[in-house]
């Protein structure tokens, strides 16, 4: 190898690590607390922290409602107006993607920056 080879080899080794440092460091301060956004037929009503424990009422103007409770890092829909209560009825989500939806009350609730679910998918 030639001078310049090496000269070379050290400037894309060094744009190579600076390049992932900042990604590193971008993705460390870019990081916000996870949060239950609500959505009311397709507008946001309402982020809420998974952290702190809370109960909201989410109203629509024909006076259909939820219920939508925060609890230790998780949300869930306690009650509902709806006639089904599929909602009430799902378990509580916290992870990054998951949500509660609502079909007759148009409402759904997006969990955002929340930790990663570890499987994407299963077959059998």
């Amino acid at each position: 190898m030639k001078k310049n080879d090496v000269i070379l080899l050290a400037a894309l080794i060094v744009a190579a690590l600076a390049g992932f440092g900042g990604v590193s460091l971008y993705s460390k301060l870019s990081t916000r607390e996870p949060q239950a956004v609500a959505y009311l037929d397709g507008e946001e009503q309402g982020r809420y922290p998974l952290s702190e424990d809370t109960t909201v009422e989410i109203r629509q103007t024909d006076g259909s409602y939820n219920i939508l409770q925060i609890q230790n890092g998780k949300a869930e829909i306690t009650a509902a107006s709806c006639p089904d209560k599929v909602c009430v009825n799902h378990r509580p989500v916290g992870g990054q993607g998951e949500s509660l939806v609502c079909l007759p009350n148009k409402m759904v609730v997006e969990i955002e920056n929340g930790e990663e679910l570890g499987i994407d998918a299963g077959t059998r």
